[in-house]
């Protein structure tokens, strides 16, 4: 695996390659999907750079305004430089997803990118944007659900064979088994408070024509990668990913190798 790289080069990375693609999917659910209020507040937590979310507050009424909260300070300072040139006001501020800082009961609407936070975290993070949403506020959350990644944690299972790793095997069985289900995350929705709770869900495909493009996406490596293959050595690391991209470019034909997932959105009000 690359260098790791620091906290400034990640967000200049996510703002750049994984923001423009991946994160635009799960923002066109969104779009598509709801309806922002007329007044009031909208909270955006993991907002990254702040993109989709200065995209919404342009369309909507004057009377509306935006906070934006992520984890990262360095992708924070980005989005307010870029809020600037935009010409628009949102709110910037440092939040772990799931331990905001905030008050209860406030805003109108909360919208959550869980799409790359840890499964652990989503009950939590789910529980702290209930709370934070006024009485009958509306409060979506989108995430990549179970069957996601197939293709590819099936070729990481073949390469820790091939590599002599087989006891890792296993963490790829819990890697496959920690994606809930979109019925799941409605339950965690209920359970933290949410009615009318709904969701959907489409596959999207990411394409990559061999081995060494798709471990030259910053989203595989600097993002995804990191957390499927966290528990092996770094010696371990690099002949694993060796093995991958040979299984890639044998199995794959001629054609691209995609990475399909499965984008969900849930949504519903505070009771």
């Amino acid at each position: 695996m690359s260098e790791k790289k620091s906290d400034k080069e990640l967000a200049f990375l996510k703002d750049l390659y994984v923001s423009t693609d991946w994160g635009e999917r799960f923002a066109e659910m969104l779009d598509e999907n709801l309806k922002l209020p007329q007044r009031g507040r909208i909270l955006y937590v993991e907002a990254g750079t702040g993109g989709h979310a200065m995209a919404l507050l342009e369309r909507a009424e004057d009377d509306v305004r935006m906070v934006c909260v992520d984890e990262s300070e360095e992708s924070l300072e980005l989005g307010r430089a870029k809020a600037v040139a935009m010409n628009v006001e949102p709110e910037f501020r440092r939040e772990r997803p799931d331990a905001l800082s905030l008050r209860d009961n406030q805003f109108e609407m909360v919208i959550g990118d869980g799409s790359l936070v840890a499964p652990e975290r989503i009950s939590q993070m789910l529980s702290e944007m209930t709370r934070v949403a006024v009485r009958g506020g509306t409060v979506a959350f989108t995430l990549a659900t179970a069957s996601s990644f197939g293709e590819f944690f099936s070729i990481y299972w073949e390469a820790l064979q091939s590599a002599g790793l087989e006891d890792h095997g296993v963490e790829v069985e819990e890697l496959i088994k920690e994606l809930p289900t979109a019925a799941a995350v409605e339950e965690l929705a209920a359970q933290a408070g949410l009615k009318d709770v709904t969701s959907t869900t489409r596959v999207e495909e990411f394409d990559y024509e061999s081995g060494e493009e798709f471990f030259n996406s910053p989203l595989i490596t600097d993002f995804l990668l990191r957390a499927w293959m966290q528990s092996l050595p770094d010696a371990a690391q690099t002949r694993v990913m060796a093995e991958i991209a040979r299984i890639i470019d044998e199995d794959r034909n001629d054609l691209d190798f995609a990475l399909s997932v499965k984008a969900t959105l849930v949504s519903g009000r505070k009771k």
